[in-house]
């Protein structure tokens, strides 16, 4: 059977076009590597496990706020909890990297924010 008998004669190949469906995978990879995403979801998974970084006592009394440019900023309920972290500042770096998987917190900021 002849390729015009069969009723492709004169068709074309179709190009892809940008409505074309693309796999939720690709999609979902390309908005989590977006910036504000991906600090977003590290500190959500930092504060499910701030114990595990920072003891049950301390993370009664301090929470990670904020990541960006490679600075942790974390909140502590008063000056005295704010020196505590400021002091482990280095143990608490180095376990925040273990749990993301990733060496991204090179500095540990403080701020005093009674909550």
């Amino acid at each position: 059977m002849s390729p015009s008998s069969a009723g492709f004669r004169g068709k074309k190949a179709r190009a892809p076009s940008t409505s074309d469906p693309e796999a939720i995978a690709a999609i979902l990879d390309g908005l989590l590597d977006k910036r504000p995403w991906r600090m977003g979801m590290a500190i959500g998974r930092l504060g499910h496990r701030w114990s595990e970084v920072v003891g049950e006592r301390l993370a009664e009394e301090t929470s990670p706020i904020g990541l960006e440019g490679g600075v942790l900023v974390v909140r502590a309920s008063s000056a005295s909890w704010a020196a505590q972290i400021r002091f482990l500042s280095a143990e608490v770096r180095t376990r925040v990297n273990r749990q993301l998987g990733e060496e991204g917190v090179v500095q540990v900021k403080v701020v005093v924010a009674p909550g």
